[in-house]
């Protein structure tokens, strides 16, 4: 397993996996972005990226996780929990914030074994599944 920050070559390997995911490449030029940013890092096994982490520095001056995402073939061997604890360790502000649905047992559970605690919610963003905000302090 290792973890970097990657490059545009690596654009379409990563998009395809949050295709496998979500089923479209609407995020195509957000993920673009963070690249371009620096904002995106990725976890690699036998050289394949099997997962990416995109965060900012944008809600109220915090880093926000605003994505892991895991190939769903690969999900359950703590792809996701490396590239959290990496991104703890490098985190450009004291306070990270993540979130996601309430319906994502899954997820809720990764932020728990990774220390988060839960913030508060947002409703309205999808109709009947509330958004859980989650919270560590580094």
């Amino acid at each position: 397993m290792h973890i970097s920050k990657p490059n545009l070559i690596k654009l379409d390997e990563i998009v395809n996996i949050d295709i496998e995911v979500i089923g479209n490449d609407s995020r195509r030029q957000s993920i673009k972005k963070a690249i371009d940013e620096g904002r995106c890092i990725v976890v690699k096994d036998n050289n394949s990226i099997v997962g990416f982490l995109i965060y900012d520095t944008h809600f109220f001056e915090c880093s926000f996780i605003s994505l892991v995402i895991v190939k769903p073939t690969e999900r359950r061997k703590r792809y996701a929990t490396s590239l959290i604890e990496h991104f703890i360790s490098i985190a450009p502000t004291k306070k990270i914030f993540s979130s996601t649905n309430q319906s994502n047992k899954r997820m809720q559970k990764v932020f728990k074994a990774n220390g988060f605690k839960q913030s508060g919610f947002i409703e309205n963003l999808d109709e009947g599944d509330p958004e859980i905000i989650y919270f560590r302090k580094v």
